[in-house]
């Protein structure tokens, strides 16, 4: 049986400053979801909640993974159940290789048992694996050898994070505006790679503005996020609707929540600022 994560009347706060109000949502391993919204709107904030990010602090609500509740888990307990976040600004690690990083982290996800000082995963079997993954999703192995993060370009950043995905594999991934920032070569490259790792034994969520890593990763399910509530809930149409015209429906379909969203916006470069 596929595994579930489920959120239930999630509400969230930052700095006691209402920013989720109420968000439920299931993701099944296999599923495609895309959540779209516009600034300000919560989209982040329920990407960082979810992996356990300290400042956001749950109020009310529920998460789950398989009726295991993580709530109360940190962000290391978390991932060992299968959750993965691909971060909007990822951060720059220098002297760590990329290699190392991910020989530790792959560890310690497979192993959840490991304590401090015991062997990692063995070093032959894990640079064939590495090598293997870094070829199906065609990336030089000597990208291994760089500095966690450091020089890279926007695009190497989240072709960085697809490729700790690859190696990973965790139930559940969520990408946050994975998009944002690159070019469209750089988006064909992380949307195809994201294409060949997404199957039957990953859910992904998919966050974003616009429609173009959609195209290689058509979502099942649209939700659609304004003043912190998912108001709107659609196929892959949904979506395309979004990208053409924007905004301006739902909130005439949503009047009470387009009211909110100027308050909203009032608190949205804090909660950003926090997430870097």
């Amino acid at each position: 049986m596929s595994s579930l994560l489920k959120i239930t009347d999630l509400h969230v706060s930052v700095d006691e400053k209402p920013i989720l109000k109420g968000v439920s949502l299931e993701i099944r391993q296999g599923e495609i979801h895309a959540l779209m919204g516009p600034n300000g709107s919560g989209k982040s904030t329920l990407a960082y909640t979810l992996v356990g990010h300290p400042k956001y602090e749950v109020t009310s609500g529920s998460i789950e993974i398989d009726g295991v509740p993580l709530n109360d888990l940190d962000p290391c307990e978390r991932a060992r159940l299968g959750m993965f976040l691909a971060f909007q600004y990822p951060v720059t690690i220098p002297g760590v290789k990329v290699a190392d990083f991910l020989r530790h982290a792959v560890t310690n996800i497979r192993n959840p048992a490991r304590k401090e000082g015991e062997s990692l995963i063995p070093m032959r079997d894990f640079r064939k694996e590495l090598k293997d993954r870094m070829e199906e999703l065609g990336m030089d192995v000597e990208f291994a050898r760089r500095y966690l993060n450091e020089g890279f370009s926007g695009g190497e950043k989240k072709r960085m994070e697809i490729l700790q995905l690859a190696m990973l594999q965790p139930k559940f991934a969520i990408l946050d505006e994975t998009d944002s920032g690159l070019d469209s070569d750089a988006v064909r490259v992380v949307s195809e790679g994201l294409r060949k790792l997404a199957g039957p034994q990953m859910g992904v969520l998919i966050i974003t503005h616009h429609e173009r890593l959609l195209e290689y990763n058509v979502p099942q399910f649209t939700h659609v996020i304004l003043a912190g509530r998912i108001v709107e809930t659609g196929d892959a149409s949904l979506a395309h609707e979004l990208h053409n015209h924007g905004y301006a429906a739902v909130r005439q379909r949503h009047p009470a929540e387009a009211a909110e969203e100027q308050e909203h916006q009032k608190v949205a470069p804090k909660v950003a600022a926090i997430a870097k």
